[in-house]
This record gives structure tokens, C-alpha cells and sequence, in this order.
């Protein structure tokens, strides 16, 4: 009998260590419930559990439900929260600028050559996030960025000055290139945005690709310019708290299934961009711009020229030239 009592009493503390094992991640992102990032996360998550055996779960918090990127991103590097993917927070640090450089990269192969697997600004990127005790464990591709507007611009191909007032990120590298670009930048909190739009506080804005403007910005959108603003990049990271907390089996499973979704995402994300340009056509009757080479090459050049020199200023000259001679390296 005692012998039973012992087999069951060990059996209890097994099934009790295994329990403790089990880990149940919080994963913050920006998008809504639904939208193409939440159903991919959603997939991710599921492939994580398979993966390692039920030990790790990834519980989804859309809409930024967590706090808005900038105070999730500081709540991961003191282990508050586990898991975000979104944009990278220039408040925590300056130098994250480096990622949304307006004009860094002029199509997909560029992007994944700079943005993916082995690329410059990839790899700066791991390094500032670990500075956080955070690890990067994937970079998440979105699209090339545009201009949305309540209003027509007649001189969308054009660097001149249009009068058009636009909602920009607190971010000094959107301020200044909706500037370069023609128009009035107007720093507006992302939570603000929509009605700033609605109301006529401003005429549109820039800071987002056409999935974003889709997402939350299709009642206020009429005109859309694929001017190629910068490459739109959110990063998967972890808290090293919440990492650490993880066998080393698990974290190596996790890692490979970030790794997966990252690839599968990079084999999609062009289609993606072109499938939510013809959504704002077919969905909203809004009207999508058609640039040419030269417009973009025109716009291009005066982003580099006017937003560039002042953004590495805000970064560090010396640390932001030398990686964006990197990149000029890898293009070539």
C-alpha cells in the first residue's frame, strides 16, 4: 500500500513538473483581429505548440490591447510582457531610425538583400534590440510605403510644394520626408490619426503602406500614392526573461519556427503589397496613382539628399554612414 502511495505520489510530481514547464507567452501586435499579420501570427503560434510538444503557448493580443508599440517594446525589455511583433521603437533608442531610412531600399530584391537573413540592417537591428534584453527572433516584411489622402493631389508625381497638410509619425525621418516630398507634415499620434483625417485636421497621411491604410484609414482614403516612402519592417522579439524561462529544446523550436515564418513571409510579401493597392481600388473607389520610374528616381533623390544628412545627425553620423555604406555595398 505505502509502495502504491509513493508510485502516485511520484507520478503527481511529474505531471506537476511538466505542468510547471509549460510556458504561456503573451504576444502583442498592432494590426486588428483578423487582419493578414494576426492570421499569420495565428498559424505561427499553432506551429509553435506542435513543435515543442504543448510546452509553448502563444496567446495573441491584437490592436496593440497591450499598450501601443513604443510602451510594449519597453515592457518586453524588463520582461513585463513576452512577445511583440511590430515596428521598432525610436523612443527606447535613436539609432533604430537606421530601419525606416526613408528610400534605403528601391524594391524587394534591395529590401531582402538590407531587411532580410544576413542583411546590414537586419543584423544592427538584433544587436540594438539585445542592448534591451530583448532577442530578435525574426524580421517581419511588409511593404513599400505611400501617401493616403482625403483629397486629390494633382502634383502627386512632383517634389514641389503642394499645400497638402499630412499626419506624420513622432518619428524625425517621416517629418522630414513628407516634407522633401511636397507636403506638410503634421506629427499627429497614431491613435489620433483617423479623425485628424475626418475631421480636416490634416489632408491624409504618410507613415504607412497600403495594408496599413486599408486597415485603419479605408473611410478616409480617396487618393493613394505608391511613392515607395521607406520599407515598412516589424521585428519579432522576445523578452531574454521570457526566453531564458524556455528549455533549450523549446527555445530552439521556437527559433526555427520564426525562422520559417519569416521565409514564408518574404516569399509573399510583394503579392501582399499589390493584393491591399487593388483593395483600395476595388473596396473604396479610391484611386491609386500611377508613378513613373523617373517620379520615384525624383523622390528617391531628394529624400536622400534632404532627410538623410539630418537623420544620421540624430543617429550618429559616423555610425549611421558607415551602415549605410554597408548597404550601398550590398546593392551593388
Amino acid at each position: 500500500m505505502k509502495h502504491a502511495f509513493l508510485t502516485t505520489a511520484a507520478a503527481a510530481l511529474i505531471a506537476l513538473g511538466s505542468y510547471a514547464e509549460a510556458q504561456n507567452l503573451k504576444m502583442s501586435h498592432v494590426r486588428p483581429q483578423d487582419a493578414t499579420i494576426d492570421v499569420e501570427l495565428r498559424a505561427f503560434a499553432e506551429k509553435v505548440a506542435e513543435a515543442t510538444g504543448g510546452d509553448v503557448s502563444i496567446n495573441l493580443f491584437p490592436a496593440s490591447a497591450l499598450g501601443d508599440y513604443t510602451t510594449v517594446q519597453e515592457r518586453i525589455s524588463v520582461g513585463a510582457i513576452d512577445m511583440a511583433t511590430q515596428p521598432a521603437a525610436t523612443a527606447a533608442d535613436r539609432r533604430m531610425q537606421i530601419s525606416s531610412f526613408p528610400y534605403l531600399a528601391g524594391n524587394w530584391g534591395q529590401a531582402r538583400a538590407v531587411y532580410g537573413p544576413g542583411g546590414v540592417v537586419r543584423e544592427v537591428m538584433a544587436d540594438l534590440y539585445s542592448e534591451q534584453d530583448i532577442t530578435m527572433l525574426a524580421a517581419y516584411p511588409v511593404y513599400f510605403g505611400g501617401i493616403a489622402l482625403n483629397v486629390e493631389n494633382k502634383m502627386a508625381g512632383s517634389v514641389e510644394p503642394n499645400g497638402i497638410k499630412v499626419r506624420v509619425p513622432g518619428i524625425k525621418s517621416f517629418q522630414l520626408t513628407g516634407e522633401a516630398l511636397g507636403y506638410i507634415p503634421s506629427p499627429i499620434p497614431f491613435s489620433e490619426a483617423f479623425t485628424a483625417v475626418q475631421t480636416g485636421v490634416v489632408d491624409g497621411v504618410i507613415g504607412s503602406g497600403a495594408e496599413g491604410y486599408y486597415a485603419s484609414f479605408r473611410d478616409v482614403t480617396k487618393t493613394y500614392i505608391p511613392a515607395n516612402t521607406h520599407f515598412e519592417v516589424w521585428y519579432m522579439i522576445i523578452s531574454n526573461e521570457s526566453l531564458a524561462g524556455l528549455s533549450d529544446e523549446d527555445q530552439a523550436a521556437l527559433r526555427e519556427q520564426a525562422a520559417a515564418f519569416e521565409a514564408t513571409r518574404w516569399e509573399v510579401a510583394e503579392a501582399d503589397q499589390a493584393r491591399n493597392e487593388q483593395r483600395l481600388v476595388d473596396e473604396l473607389g479610391a484611386t491609386v496613382v500611377k508613378l513613373s520610374d523617373e517620379d520615384l528616381a525624383a523622390m528617391a533623390a531628394k529624400a536622400r539628399a534632404d532627410v538623410w544628412p539630418a537623420v544620421l545627425e540624430d543617429v550618429g553620423a559616423d555610425w549611421g554612414q558607415a551602415i549605410l555604406d554597408k548597404v550601398a555595398a550590398s546593392a551593388n
